[in-house]
């Protein structure tokens, strides 16, 4: 059984709260690298890479939940995304009210081929890695993404500090 309480496990949280800062830091400054290479707002990569790993389009409101904006503002993106030709908007079928965001296969390759060039080089840096490891590394981010949406929620209920 391992001590959940030793110095070697206080130091490793240390050094995986500094390396996980790190790794955040250069995953925000790959996607302002792609948003400038584009020509696009940080914001708009994020919202292509949020559309393409959703399995059905989006709505503008949830776009607006997931990337924090408002709905007036990611109205804004879409207009930057559809006048660029990355989305479409199309009526939902099952609620002719409510407007989809589908992503453009053929106008994100320019996006695609950046992030695909990262994929490669992604595995490359977990080829090494077992199964097992590979496992609890996904497991990791699943539930880094999901406590990282929990603290998100918690941050926009707050009051903000004087």
């Amino acid at each position: 059984m391992t001590d959940a309480t030793g110095p070697d496990r206080a130091r490793l949280y240390e050094e995986l709260a500094v390396e996980s800062r790190r790794y955040l830091a250069a995953y925000v400054l790959f996607n302002q690298a792609v948003a400038d290479h584009l020509g696009l707002h940080p914001t708009d990569v994020q919202c292509l890479s949020l559309l393409t790993a959703e399995p059905e389009p989006l709505t503008v409101r949830q776009i607006a939940d997931r990337t924090g904006l408002t709905t007036g503002s990611a109205t804004r993106l879409v207009d930057r995304l559809e006048r660029g030709g990355y989305v479409t908007r199309t009526p939902d079928r099952q609620d002719r009210r409510r407007v989809l965001v589908t992503p453009v296969p053929e106008r994100l390759t320019r996006v695609t081929a950046l992030w695909d060039d990262l994929g490669r080089t992604w595995q490359t840096l977990l080829d090494d890695h077992s199964e097992d490891e590979l496992r609890a590394i996904t497991r990791h981010l699943r539930r880094s993404r999901d406590l990282g949406h929990t603290q998100v929620q918690r941050l926009r209920a707050m009051p903000r500090p004087d």
